[in-house]
């Protein structure tokens, strides 16, 4: 665990990297991100939805350039505490999935399980893809799994 920097409260791009605060949290901070990301997505959830994905892809592309000049300033390369990359997989999950706090939940605890096992080739790309892209695309892929696995949920029920 690394503990988190009094920079976060200081310079934006910290800030913004660490998901607003909610990466500061000493334990699980990838957790209390995700839970930070659900009133956006609450916010966002009746867009339609090529505005929504829009959203989320400048968020992904922000966010690559965030936690590269974050981790970089840190000198740590994946600080626990860096969390945007949480959000923008936790938006993912939820692209087309009508709000409910049943929904929100779901996409909650199936982003998570993603994101902590990290199945091939999540796993893969995270041990081998540097710099803030890396930081992002496990996470990404984790949301596209996660979007995968609730959408054949929805469809079979």
């Amino acid at each position: 665990m690394n503990r988190a920097p009094s920079s976060v409260w200081r310079r934006p791009t910290h800030f913004f990297a660490f998901g607003l605060g909610s990466g500061t949290v000493p334990w699980a901070p990838g957790t209390f991100g995700t839970l930070a990301a659900i009133p956006f997505y609450w916010m966002m959830a009746d867009l339609p939805l090529g505005w929504y994905l829009g959203i989320v892809l400048v968020a992904f592309v922000i966010g690559v350039w965030l936690c590269d000049k974050t981790s970089h300033d840190l000198g740590v390369h994946d600080h626990s505490g860096i969390v945007w990359d949480e959000f923008v997989g936790y938006w993912i999950t939820m692209a087309a999935v009508p709000f409910s706090w049943e929904a929100a939940l779901w996409g909650f605890i199936v982003f998570r399980i993603f994101d902590v096992f990290k199945p091939w080739p999540i796993r893969w790309a995270d041990r081998r893809v540097a710099g803030g892209f890396g930081i992002m695309i496990d996470d990404v892929m984790a949301g596209i799994y996660a979007w995968s696995t609730l959408h054949l949920w929805y469809w079979l029920h």
